[in-house]
């Protein structure tokens, strides 16, 4: 996409987009404190994810792909609009394995040094776990070298 692309719903602001704002904000603390009370943010929750030596996170994460997975036929099937008033579509996948498998683990690698995905790293900053901001920059480096080296990787 180049720089001068303009997206409909995503690049402009309209009234309707303006005045939803807040409700975001307030699903978003919602969800973090979701995330903390399942303690899907927890560290020690990840760790025995990644031992294999509780079902507490394989659980969570396997209600969030079903949730995913239904959502998205939902929206596929229902022909549902955006508060402009676009039918959302989802696009689909291209074909292939390579760019999932080294994103994957990269993600995998960064997680598991981490200690946490990413999602609730404002969260846990929220919750006064004040190492998170570490975990936040190397986050905006990550996506920063991404888009410096997109060019170049498999898609």
């Amino acid at each position: 996409m180049s720089a001068g692309t303009r997206i409909p719903g995503v690049h402009g602001h309209s009234a309707a987009r303006t005045a939803a704002l807040p409700a975001y904000l307030l699903m978003g603390v919602y969800f973090g404190v979701i995330l903390v009370k399942s303690e899907a943010a927890s560290w020690y929750r990840i760790q025995e994810m990644f031992r294999f030596e509780a079902f507490h996170m394989y659980g969570l994460i396997g209600s969030a792909v079903l949730t995913g997975m239904l959502t998205t036929w939902l929206l596929r099937r229902s022909g549902a609009r955006s508060l402009d008033g676009q039918t959302i579509t989802v696009a689909p996948k291209e074909r292939g394995w390579t760019r999932y498998v080294l994103g994957g683990a990269t993600f995998g690698v960064g997680w598991g040094l981490a200690g946490v995905c990413p999602g609730p790293v404002f969260t846990l900053l929220g919750a006064g776990v004040w190492p998170m901001l570490v975990v936040l920059g190397f986050a905006l480096i990550g996506t920063w070298l991404y888009g410096a080296l997109r060019e170049h990787l498999p898609h």
